[in-house]
């Protein structure tokens, strides 16, 4: 596996930056978003004590969909209207973080589709209850551990069939979320995942962070801890792909449509830092 120091390691404005001055495909200023729209779900699964809602930013770029997540109500009013036939250039430097991830998702969607030449291996999620699909997408991303039995996992990003996942494997879980609470077994969210890397053998992460400012301090901590970082991202699924090798150990990426969205049969792609998933 090829690493890149901390200090030198890409990162999501290094990405940023390349993408803006056309060094990762087409001038962004001849490439226009068409659809712009906000995807928002609550979720309260039968035999589970709580629920969730999610909020996602997808931009529509050619075939390409790309996508952010943000707390549910945090987007700007009008946030939609000023994507919508926008230039990609003008969204990659647009003032909120989740615009500017959506954008470059949507950009290296149309340029590095999840495709075998880039690095993606395919796995499909079966057709079933939004509970069943979300427990095998939950095995799909657990797959890319390499661990033993007894290690422990910081999951940063609280998704309860992550948890329920890695315990049936024996694997022990520290969960942490910005919003800190308790799981859905009454466990204690931390929300600093950054001090609790020490005590783990492995990061497996939302790509969410991404849109909220933490990835990159995540990264840098992973790397510098010598952690494994593994990421399940619908958030930024062509993005991650791009910062293997660079403190990525790993990336379950799920464009849009997400599995909640749809009971039938879908696509998830498996990317690891030594499959030539690298920019």
């Amino acid at each position: 596996m090829t690493t890149t120091s901390p200090d030198r390691a890409p990162c999501l404005g290094t990405l940023l930056q390349r993408a803006l001055h056309g060094e990762l495909g087409p001038d962004p200023l001849t490439r226009r978003i068409a659809v712009a729209f906000t995807t928002s779900q609550a979720v309260r699964h039968d035999g589970r004590r709580g629920g969730y809602r999610n909020e996602v930013l997808s931009l529509r770029l050619g075939r390409a969909v790309g996508s952010c997540a943000v707390e549910p109500g945090a987007l700007p009013a009008g946030t939609v209207e000023d994507c919508a036939g926008a230039d990609v250039a003008a969204l990659l430097a647009h003032p909120l973080l989740p615009v500017r991830v959506a954008a470059l998702d949507a950009y290296l969607m149309d340029v590095m589709p999840h495709t075998p030449s880039h690095g993606a291996q395919p796995v499909t999620i079966p057709a079933g209850s939004s509970l069943e699909r979300s427990q095998a997408r939950a095995a799909a991303v657990t797959d890319l551990l390499d661990l033993e039995p007894g290690s422990t996992v910081l999951v940063v990003g609280v998704v309860n069939s992550l948890l329920a996942e890695l315990r049936s494997r024996g694997l022990t879980a520290i969960p942490c979320d910005l919003k800190g609470g308790t799981t859905e077994w009454g466990e204690p969210i931390t929300p600093d995942a950054l001090g609790e890397i020490g005590r783990c053998d492995a990061v497996l992460a939302s790509g969410m962070t991404l849109g909220n400012g933490t990835f990159d301090p995540l990264r840098r901590s992973s790397q510098a801890h010598g952690r494994p970082l593994v990421m399940f991202a619908q958030t930024g699924s062509a993005v991650l792909p791009r910062l293997l090798g660079a403190g990525v150990t790993a990336v379950c990426a799920e464009p849009y449509p997400f599995f909640w969205l749809d009971g039938g049969p879908g696509t998830i792609h498996h990317y690891r830092a030594d499959d030539g998933g690298t920019s």
